[in-house]
């Protein structure tokens, strides 16, 4: 039993993966669901219509999910999360065809708890008689936090629901006490380290972030509704934490191949690689825990583990998975944040059956082909550079899609 899972009274096993399930009317949140057109955390100020947009062939996106992601590891912070995909057959595998977006919007709470973590000790009893003096003067209130409401707290004890909806929060008025420092003589700033060195030990300075930060121009205005694609259907989430039976682990279909280690060309061992592979516990694994509770559209853990569709490919490769007998190692660990260099974690993923349901009124199966969507946000929650306090910015996160098989023995995936 790992460290997120704990015994239920009735011998099943509860875990601190939350799953969501579709309704039609929403449970206590209206700002997370399934389908529909996306809403922005302050409508007159929603993101750049250049980052909804299909990196393979620029078009306009249409949302998969908009997920209301406040946790409480990051008290003053509004944050909603939004996958987006090409809804075009041209784009479907395609790198850039599902992008995820974050929306942060931080209150004085957070603004007054990093000004804290910043000040130096020294100042702290300083600050508190300035900040009394203040209170006296102007009948300053001090900052209560956001009024979060828990629609699930029938729930009992455990992980913060990431679903529940939450009212902003005014921002703490500046201190006109505050101490003002004399102007000091600019310092000469030395030449920048990285322009005088060798390129291949500059690009070890950048923490091994190979990406390029994010450019934020002038926005994109959005186009008219008329010309956006038509969205999909919209199911609101109705969240409950994973109940798994006592006995989780279907066996695996008995091995009636006999391999021959012993042959001198050395075949024997090759096909005992090949016959191994052909099995795939990953997928099994994630066949029979997603089939205990058929009816999930989504996983969510902040700071967990995804569960993942297969160790073979690319993403699976980045969680640790792959052929060991390799000799190219694939990149390990999700890439960097983009804004601010800091490391990523995971958040939520999406499985077969949201596709399921967002496309039960269209005809035949020629649709979305992926078997699951892992989204890996900035471990920090950093702003949109630029973004002044209270304001809204938004920031593109890490999507890894793992590509539904075209093989026999993945056409069940998506009728989990």
């Amino acid at each position: 039993m790992s460290e997120s899972e704990s015994s239920g009274d009735e011998g099943y096993t509860v875990t601190n993966v939350l799953l969501g399930y579709t309704s039609k009317e929403p449970k206590g949140d209206e700002i997370s669901h399934l389908g529909g057109r996306p809403t922005w955390i302050d409508p007159s100020s929603p993101p750049s219509a250049a980052l909804a947009r299909c990196k393979a062939c620029h078009y306009m996106m249409v949302l998969l999910l908009q997920l209301n992601g406040e946790v409480p590891e990051f008290p003053g912070h509004e944050r909603w999360l939004y996958i987006l995909t090409c809804r075009r057959k041209t784009c479907r595998r395609k790198d850039g065809s599902l992008r995820v977006l974050r929306g942060l919007r931080t209150t004085g709470a957070a603004m007054k708890e990093k000004k804290t973590k910043d000040k130096p000790k020294e100042n702290t009893e300083q600050a508190k008689a300035v900040a009394q003096i203040g209170d006296s003067l102007f009948g300053a209130k001090p900052f209560s936090g956001s009024s979060s409401m828990n629609s699930f707290s029938k729930l009992g004890a455990g992980p913060i629901n990431p679903f529940s909806s939450s009212s902003p929060s005014a921002s703490t008025p500046s201190n006109p006490f505050a101490a003002k420092s004399p102007p000091s003589k600019p310092t000469p700033q030395p030449q920048s380290l990285t322009t005088d060195l060798p390129k291949t030990f500059a690009s070890t300075l950048s923490l091994n972030n190979n990406q390029k930060p994010q450019q934020f121009g002038p926005p994109e205005p959005w186009p008219s509704e008329a010309s956006l694609p038509p969205a999909y259907p919209v199911y609101y989430l109705d969240p409950d934490y994973e109940e798994l039976d006592p006995i989780n682990d279907i066996p695996l279909p008995p091995q009636n191949m006999q391999i021959d280690d012993s042959s001198s060309t050395g075949g024997g061992k090759e096909d005992k690689d090949i016959f191994e592979s052909t099995i795939d516990s990953t997928f099994q694994k994630f066949a029979d825990r997603l089939a205990q509770n058929p009816d999930q559209v989504l996983r969510y853990e902040f700071r967990g583990q995804p569960l993942l569709y297969s160790k073979m490919d690319a993403v699976g490769k980045m969680f640790g998975g792959g052929n060991k007998h390799e000799k190219v190692k694939a990149q390990r660990g999700m890439p960097r944040c983009m804004n601010c260099g800091a490391q990523r974690v995971f958040e939520v993923q999406l499985t077969p059956h949201t596709i399921m349901e967002l496309e039960r009124e269209d005809d035949g199966l020629d649709g979305m082909e992926w078997g699951t969507v892992i989204v890996g946000v900035c471990e920090k929650d950093c702003q949109q550079s630029g973004v002044e306090a209270g304001g809204v910015g938004y920031v593109e996160e890490w999507a890894g899609v793992q590509w539904e098989e075209l093989s026999e023995k993945r056409s069940d995936a998506r009728m989990i």
